[in-house]
């Protein structure tokens, strides 16, 4: 590849040279239908799923694996276009068979190169039987109690897991998903994020509403 051709594969995130257009829930669903591999729908749509309505529009959509799952995307996605965010900013093509480096943990598809990116994949690590958070791997889940499923069978992640991703950036619109799912948290999910929480925010304002809720 020249270094021309090199340039032109590899586009930095933020730049407007291409649009959203997310798949919903159920189009997800449908398509990862008779996939053996543990997937969920994550983000805000999660936490959606766990307060049990819509309240805010989503701009994407995110389905995390596991990483050593990986390779569904290449198969049940076989004819679209998968690349690779590679930091600091960059999105690359994710070639056939190509093992992802660890600082890689997001893939964005579409359908061909015309098409708006249409899903997001969020790698994670797992040891054994536990899930491990990819900022500190002190903080740790069982796998089998990683996720949910809707009323009408769609797999989702937890909420207290996108909700300590969310913690770090606190934007409006993780402020807004917190606040609408703190009340139906169960006391082990408020125990498990305030204890998460004070590892890696340990002055986070969620901690302080999180032990006013009680277990």
């Amino acid at each position: 590849m020249s270094e021309g051709e090199e340039a032109a594969s590899t586009k930095t995130i933020g730049d407007p040279w291409g649009p959203w257009d997310p798949l919903s829930p159920r189009e997800v669903a449908d398509l990862f239908e008779g996939v053996a591999s543990p997937w969920w729908i994550s983000g805000g749509h999660a936490i959606e799923f766990a307060v049990g309505r819509r309240f805010r529009p989503h701009e994407d959509i995110d389905v995390l694996l596991l990483r050593r799952d990986r390779h569904v995307v290449q198969e049940v996605l076989a004819d679209w276009e998968w690349w690779a965010a590679d930091p600091p900013g960059t999105l690359r093509p994710w070639l056939i068979g190509e093992t992802l480096p660890p600082r890689v943990h997001d893939i964005w598809c579409r359908p061909d190169p015309s098409a708006p990116w249409r899903l997001q994949f969020m790698l994670d690590a797992a040891e054994g039987d536990d899930w491990v958070y990819r900022r500190d791997g002190r903080i740790r889940l069982p796998v089998a109690r990683l996720g949910g499923r809707s009323p009408d069978g769609i797999p989702y992640q937890v909420p207290q897991i996108p909700l300590l991703y969310k913690a770090r950036g606190r934007r409006a619109k993780d402020e807004r998903d917190f606040s609408e799912v703190l009340p139906l948290l169960g006391s082990e999910q408020r125990r498990w994020l305030t204890e998460a929480l004070a590892l890696v925010h340990d002055e986070h304002p969620w901690i302080d509403r999180l032990r006013m809720e009680g277990y």
